[in-house]
């Protein structure tokens, strides 16, 4: 669950100016405070009741905080920050088991691109754990050879935008992104900035899945993702403008669900099941002559 072991960007991920965190609240400082020789300095890190405390009553509603202090530039790292913080609450009661997890991912390294790419195969093998473990498992993963299957067909272009309404764990935009960094290498450092942030778009209305597609999608190197936590179905078509159309649609919708008559309200076919009312939303926001790759 990502509430056991989600914990903000370490500082290298990118170059910055200056640090996201206020000196406190940094990996080094609370997690994992070192002396000269290099090793856990054991007389000043937190342990027990005080690692729990400092966690629940100072680290998550201060990470919680940036959503605020961003509120104006929700399309920054600060910003989704606060959103995850917001939506997770630290399950782990024991403030000994919690240092256990913090000195074991310690030993882990973020620094190249390598390693961040296996982190990321590490946390999609375990959305695919809990999208095998049944009940509503499909929300958080489709199989990987199936999108990639998809996202090879509508073979999206630099330039093109790209929504999943239904976005779930983001395995379609993750995807798609590995898709066009693979078919141009030779990118110019404008369009990084625009697969980086005017390419992918999502929504999702669940909270977990919410949380899980965003640090997926962060894992996989889009550092600000343009996912919106709400409800796709309860748009009214009627409001879609051009500006809210997109060149490719890739999606897997829930199948299955019911909507109340209110959401139904929104659509030209009235429907209470899910996957009907999604298609004629993606139809909807889909532009002339684009191209849309669902599971059906």
């Amino acid at each position: 669950m990502p509430s056991r072991t989600t914990r903000p960007p370490r500082q290298h991920w990118r170059a910055r100016a200056a640090h996201i965190l206020d000196k406190p609240y940094r990996w080094e400082s609370w997690a994992a405070p070192k002396g000269k020789d290099g090793k856990i300095d054991h007389n000043t890190e937190l342990g027990g009741d005080d690692l729990l405390d400092f966690v629940n009553q100072k680290l998550f509603p201060y990470l919680h905080g940036f959503k605020a202090k961003a509120s104006d530039k929700p399309n920054t790292i600060e910003y989704k920050i606060g959103e995850i913080f917001g939506e997770i609450k630290n399950r782990i009661q024991s403030g000994y088991n919690l240092r256990e997890i913090i000195d074991h991912i310690d030993e882990l390294r973020f620094a190249s691109q390598t390693q961040m790419h296996e982190l990321s195969h590490l946390y999609e093998a375990k959305i695919k754990n809990m999208g095998n473990a049944g009940r509503n498992g499909g929300e958080y993963y489709t199989p990987r050879p199936l999108i990639r299957a998809i996202v090879a067909v509508t073979a999206p272009q630099l330039g093109e935008t790209i929504c999943d309404p239904a976005v779930g764990s983001a395995g379609f935009l993750c995807e798609s992104f590995d898709y066009l960094r693979a078919q141009n290498p030779q990118r110019t450092t404008a369009q990084d900035r625009t697969l980086q942030e005017r390419t992918f778009y999502g929504k999702e209305k669940k909270s977990l899945a919410y949380v899980i597609a965003i640090m997926n999608m962060i894992l996989h190197g889009i550092e600000a993702p343009n996912i919106i936590h709400t409800n796709t179905l309860a748009e009214n078509l009627a409001d879609v403008q051009e500006k809210d159309r997109f060149d490719i649609i890739v999606a897997n919708p829930p199948f299955g669900g019911k909507e109340r008559k209110e959401v139904q309200q929104n659509f030209p076919i009235r429907t209470g099941e899910t996957a009907f009312l999604f298609l004629q939303h993606f139809i909807k926001i889909l532009k002339a002559g684009g191209r849309a790759g669902v599971v059906i």
